[in-house]
């Protein structure tokens, strides 16, 4: 069996599965050892999943503070416990009849921007060592500090009947989609939760970039895979000599007037991995 080169793969992740089950699955599918993803998706959600591969595990703290896009669905004059289509619906909206377009466009636009969120109680944040979801399950109520995050747009994709809206958000890191659904229907005068979450993005991960954990196998994986230089193609470059280079790989310091930041590193236009330059000295990172 061939061996696979690090980099990065965006996986399609199917209902029904946890973050941790498809690296387990990609691990066993390739034969390989090191793999781990870029940040959790829930069980109910679908769409984009990166995965990260071999050395390329090494860069997650790179990837992990990007901006997500989705496209949501929202049941509105209907509450769940755990404000996804996974709960048990615990409040109905009998009286709620409907609402207009213009009205939910106008809602969308008061979102825009940064703000606080309280995040879910069915959540894995964890509050004294344990964590949120567990709180829940057991009936007990925690003090939950909101989170700043950021609404960079929010669109509607669809509303042509009375209780069900799709539309589509970019957002920050750590916002949660399902209080953004709650928080929505509360401002148009009642409750709702999210009946499907799909993520479209993850920085410039896209959907129509993904694969399938079906089409998943060593024969086109090469095709698919992201290397850590095509990763990082929008960050400059370095390009060292030999002597220069032994230095580098040894973990010694090189002086460089150079803004602080993370540089690809190259000899003799070969990728070496990544650099780091900080007060004027760049000390190795990644090296593949």
């Amino acid at each position: 069996m061939d061996t696979i080169k690090d980099g990065l793969i965006i996986i399609n992740k199917p209902k029904g599965y946890t973050s941790h089950d498809i690296v387990n699955i990609v691990r066993k599918k390739l034969n390989i050892k090191k793999a781990g993803h870029t940040g959790t998706l829930d069980p109910n959600a679908t769409g984009v999943l990166p995965i990260l591969i071999g050395t390329a595990t090494k860069i997650s703290k790179y990837l992990i503070e990007h901006k997500k896009k989705y496209i949501a669905t929202i049941i509105l004059g209907k509450k769940t416990d755990t404000g996804d289509s996974e709960g048990n619906v615990i409040q109905e909206d009998i009286d709620f009849k409907g609402t207009n377009i213009k009205e939910i466009k106008n809602i969308f636009k008061s979102f825009l921007g940064r703000q606080k969120q309280i995040p879910p109680m069915y959540s894995a944040i964890k509050v004294h060592g344990k964590k949120l979801y567990e709180y829940a399950r057991e009936g007990r109520s925690v003090q939950i500090e909101p989170r700043e995050i950021e609404i960079y747009s929010i669109d509607l994709i669809k509303y042509d009947n009375k209780n069900e809206i799709i539309f589509e958000v970019e957002c920050s890191k750590g916002t949660y989609i399902r209080t953004l659904c709650e928080d929505i229907a509360k401002n148009l005068n009642t409750i709702g939760y999210m009946k499907e979450l799909k993520r479209t993005k993850v920085d410039k991960f896209s959907i129509e970039k993904s694969i399938s954990l079906d089409e998943l196998n060593n024969a086109n994986i090469e095709e698919k895979l992201i290397s850590i230089e095509e990763i990082f193609e929008d960050n400059l470059k370095i390009d060292l000599n030999d002597r220069k280079l032994q230095f580098f790989l040894n973990g010694v310091q090189l002086t460089f007037d150079l803004e602080e930041g993370v540089y690809r590193i190259y000899n003799n236009k070969k990728f070496i991995g990544l650099g780091i330059v900080k007060n004027k000295l760049l000390k190795r990172d990644v090296v593949i």
